[in-house]
């Protein structure tokens, strides 16, 4: 399977003598010539940022709209109010009593099912407007979001999602409307307003309901457990709800229905499997559920909770602080720089020599600014003491208080971990080396070793972490080898096998899909005319006359870009961690997909920009967003005013979706040799060290996990000028404590073959389908019914017409028929 996303070859595309070359050239060279750092001079400040499954309420509602829908909120209005005066005199929605709304609900229900498709647009209207909070007769946001939740919840009870899906299906499988947007030249909003309004209720209706409140009332948890079964269970023709939009997405992506409005169908697709797999305190408590369950110890921490407390590093320097530094450094330096006889012995200083010089490692440490948000006091003293004649700089003044600082526990943050395969691995080298031969996979034998061995690998057995899936690929080792005596596997049917079942057949499509839309919506892609147009859900039907509504338009596009590649990325996350934890290979599964479809250079492509510039992004237009424009009264808008954007000193989803890839990009690649040397490859080192630029804690933790498993394969140049990035590395990252990583002990002489190790890969997932998904293929094990009496027993269900047709078949199929048997004696 070959599938071209970018123009970039695909992981088995690679040729292994070409990144040989590469990768000594990289070792000797390659890294003076790479791009310098110029994204300005000025330190970044510490974003205060939280990282979760979605942003605020407010703010996850007004992304649903784009600003050039502002003219339709009233049109909703109008619709309901109209329908509503006409039953309901001189009262307000919230004057009604609970049996009055739902009578006017049910007559609402009605008129979605005529014929005539202009009325049914006017009830659908209607009902958003319900949907939305009836914002006409209210005077803050507040209460819009109360009587959001209230009339939701109400619409829910009266049966309005089953009408919706009916509808929905309805336009989906519409081929006059796409046969038409296809023959369009420009498609607007005018092209999609039945699926917009139709999205943006469902939309509603999964955002409010899945959110749990401390005042909600019995009936709405209960009723909140039953949606969540309703879109987790095959219930929509036989498959879950997600089903359904990702056959949405994937239309859309194949030019066959390019009217869809991408933008709602895909945060009304991650919202879904938000609700029915759950988030990420919903996977950690079913983490630890499951490993209860299979008898493995508990977790040593919870990594949410970890990376909470986590602070912040220093970014690396630009060029223009390096030359600064240098200049510095000249003025200050009394003799010339002296070279260190020996690099490689422990780095030790000759005592011989005078402290004034210093080594390369040293040099290497000045051209980066420090990684380190402070210095240590001790390490303060050893510098006065070393250095009597040239003081060091005033140090900078401390960025929290000296409380806080004091309180801060010391040491690392992770426990470490150890695989069973870590203490082979050891024990094995520690037996040839000392005994001459081995033992296998025996753990427990240490007779003839020495005393410190022993202590090592108590030390190792100490910090042993035993994972699911090394549990899961154990238990499938065992079912493929022995399929008769195991029995069959009893498969639970949580909400992820569920829909990895349903994804299953076309997993390939929805992985292409979701890369498309991300490469169309990432900020450094090129305008192309054969890629897909995901603006038609945002271009107005009149294009603007006005530099003001121009600014307008150029605001609301990188908005709409900017939310798109927030619900992808972060619905990637979701099924990679939920098909992680239901199965290892169902992970893989869609891991492969991914990075043949070149998912990990198109991150790095998204990465290759000033991502500074993306984290702080201003495209927002806050007296437009949903519901301060409908309860508000709108100001004037300037140029100034749009130029100004947010006050906020970063976009939240900006960096929740920087995050989000980082994330991907790590599971891709962890444990995975081939896709590692695909990061070398790619030069994936000078891109990730400018994302440390920004000073959040979890962004740059996983940056430095992606750059500590990649730094052996680096070269010995590159580790001796980045020593302030590999400072942080151990600071910050969970350490193994059998691996060298910061040294790369023969790598030249370790051979590398990439297509086995994706191959045998790809043989374990393929016999786990074939053997839980595909019953045809275990038909060579059924066991065969032999005996005579319970084979001519058995009752056979006939057709009807059977009775009649049975003497017409027995004339031709047996007396008209000669039987030879003296030759069928003879036979046996």
């Amino acid at each position: 399977m070959q599938h071209e996303i970018m123009e970039v070859p695909a992981l088995n595309h690679i040729n292994t003598n070409s990144i040989k070359q590469k990768l000594a050239a990289n070792g000797k060279d390659g890294f003076k010539n790479q791009r310098k750092d110029s994204e300005g001079s000025m330190e970044s400040p510490n974003l205060e940022f939280e990282y979760g499954d979605t942003d605020s309420t407010m703010a996850e509602l007004s992304e649903l709209y784009s600003y050039t829908e502002d003219l339709e909120f009233n049109l909703n209005r109008e619709y309901f109010e109209e329908d509503f005066r006409r039953h309901v005199k001189e009262r307000k929605w919230a004057e009604l009593k609970w049996a009055e709304q739902k009578a006017h609900v049910m007559r609402l229900l009605d008129a979605l099912e005529v014929t005539d498709r202009h009325k049914r647009l006017r009830a659908a209207r209607a009902v958003l407007y319900l949907a939305q909070g009836v914002f006409g007769d209210c005077s803050c946001e507040e209460e819009v979001l109360f009587w959001s939740r209230s009339n939701v919840f109400l619409l829910y009870e009266m049966g309005l999602f089953s009408a919706l899906l009916e509808l929905l299906s309805m336009e989906i499988e519409n081929s006059q409307a796409c046969s038409s947007a296809v023959r369009k030249p420009a498609i607007s909003l005018a092209d999609s307003t039945e699926l917009r309004v139709l999205l943006s209720i469902m939309y509603l209706m999964v955002e409010v309901m899945r959110q749990e409140t401390e005042e909600d009332r019995p009936e709405w948890r209960n009723a909140r457990q039953a949606f969540k079964s309703e879109l987790g269970c095959p219930v929509c023709n036989g498959e879950p709800f997600a089903l359904l939009l990702f056959t949405m997405v994937t239309k859309f992506c194949s030019m066959s229905a390019p009217h869809f409005p991408m933008k709602k169908v895909l945060l009304l697709l991650w919202k879904t499997v938000l609700f029915t797999l759950g988030g990420f305190e919903e996977l950690q408590t079913q983490k630890v559920c499951v490993r209860e369950r299979a008898g493995l110890p508990a977790l040593p921490e919870d990594p949410l909770q970890v990376v909470k407390v986590m602070r912040a590093a220093s970014p690396p320097a630009s060029a223009m602080e390096l030359i600064e530094q240098q200049q510095r450094r000249g003025r200050r330096s009394r003799r010339p720089l002296m070279k260190q006889d020996s690099l490689d012995t422990y780095n030790e200083r000759d005592p011989f020599k005078n402290d004034d010089t210093r080594d390369e490692d040293e040099e290497a440490e000045d051209s980066e600014v420090s990684l380190e948000t402070e210095v240590d006091p001790l390490d303060r003293d050893i510098i006065q003491r070393r250095d009597v004649i040239i003081q060091p700089p005033p140090m900078p003044p401390p960025l929290r208080p000296p409380s806080e600082r004091v309180s801060f526990p010391r040491g690392l943050p992770w426990a470490p971990k150890v695989r069973e395969r870590d203490i082979e691995h050891f024990l094995e080298m520690s037996r040839n080396k000392f005994i001459g031969f081995t033992l296998g996979s025996d753990t427990e034998t240490l007779v003839g070793l020495p005393r410190p061995i022993h202590e090592s690998v108590k030390t190792l057995k100490q910090h042993k972490y035993v994972s699911m899936a090394e549990v899961q690929i154990k238990r499938e080792e065992e079912l493929q080898q022995c399929p008769m005596t195991m029995g069959e596997e009893d498969v639970e049917e949580t909400p992820a096998e569920i829909l990895y079942q349903g994804m299953l057949p076309n997993l390939s499509q929805y992985v292409i899909a979701l890369l498309k839309l991300l490469l169309a919506a990432a900020p450094t892609s090129k305008a192309k005319t054969d890629s897909i147009n995901i603006l038609a859900d945002v271009l107005p039907e009149e294009m603007p006359v006005t530099v003001l509504q121009s600014m307008k338009l150029g605001i609301d596009v990188n908005r709409h870009k900017e939310i798109i590649v927030k619900a992808v990325s972060a619905l990637l996350l979701l099924l990679l961690k939920h098909f992680k934890l239901n199965h290892i290979y169902q992970f893989e599964y869609i891991c492969q997909h991914l990075v043949f479809a070149n998912c990990i250079p198109l991150i790095l492509k998204f990465f290759n920009q000033n991502i500074m510039s993306y984290i702080s992004a201003k495209n927002s237009i806050c007296v437009l967003d949903f519901p301060h424009c409908v309860v508000h009264d709108m100001p004037e808008l300037t140029a100034e005013s749009l130029e100004a954007g947010d006050s906020g000193e970063f976009c939240w989803r900006n960096l929740f979706s920087c995050i989000n890839l980082l994330r991907v990009l790590n599971k891709l690649t962890k444990w995975k040799h081939s896709r590692t040397m695909m990061l070398v490859v790619f030069k994936s080192a000078p891109i990730l060290k400018r994302a440390l630029k920004v000073k959040q804690a979890m962004m740059q933790l996983y940056v430095l996990k992606l750059l500590k498993i990649q730094t052996k394969y680096l070269g010995r140049q590159w580790r001796k000028s980045n020593m302030k990035t590999m400072s942080a590395i151990y600071q910050k990252v969970r350490h193994r404590l059998n691996d060298d990583w910061a040294y790369g002990n023969d790598i030249d002489a370790r051979p590398w073959d990439f297509q086995a190790e994706e191959c045998a890969l790809r043989e374990s997932i393929e016999k786990f389908n074939a053997r839980r998904y595909e019953c045809g293929q275990l038909a060579d094990f059924a066991p065969v019914d032999n005996c005579l009496q319970s084979v001519l027993g058995r009752r056979v269900e006939l057709p009807e017409d059977f009775p009649f047709s049975y003497p017409l078949w027995l004339e031709r199929e047996v007396f008209s028929t000669p039987i030879q048997w003296e030759g069928l004696l003879t036979q046996h």
